[in-house]
């Protein structure tokens, strides 16, 4: 998992319960919005944790905006052409109101 700045986090290979864990330690403090960026495999964990967040930890958070886009990729070693790779960008802001 690897931080941009204080409102992304990267989701990687890591365990969906290590980027819940990084998800709820930033709205712990006085974060109000957040986004998890994903790529290619890694989009499937970011709506799992964006799930079990909500409904196993913080109650009161809302998706605010999903984006989907395709990002070019450059050539992995042993290939000669660039790749295109799905993307996802999930917003997520709490409730401060409860």
């Amino acid at each position: 998992m690897t931080q941009k700045n204080n409102d992304d986090i990267l989701i990687g290979n890591k365990p969906p319960m290590s980027y819940v864990l990084a998800l709820i330690t930033a709205f712990s403090g006085d974060q109000k919005k957040v986004t998890l960026k994903a790529r290619g495999q890694a989009i499937t964990t970011a709506v799992d944790v964006t799930e079990i967040t909500r409904h196993r930890f913080i109650k009161d958070l809302k998706v605010t905006k999903i984006m989907i886009n395709t990002v070019e990729m450059p050539p992995r070693e042993g290939e000669n052409r660039s790749r295109m790779v799905s993307a996802i960008e999930i917003t997520l802001t709490r409730d401060t109101h409860t």
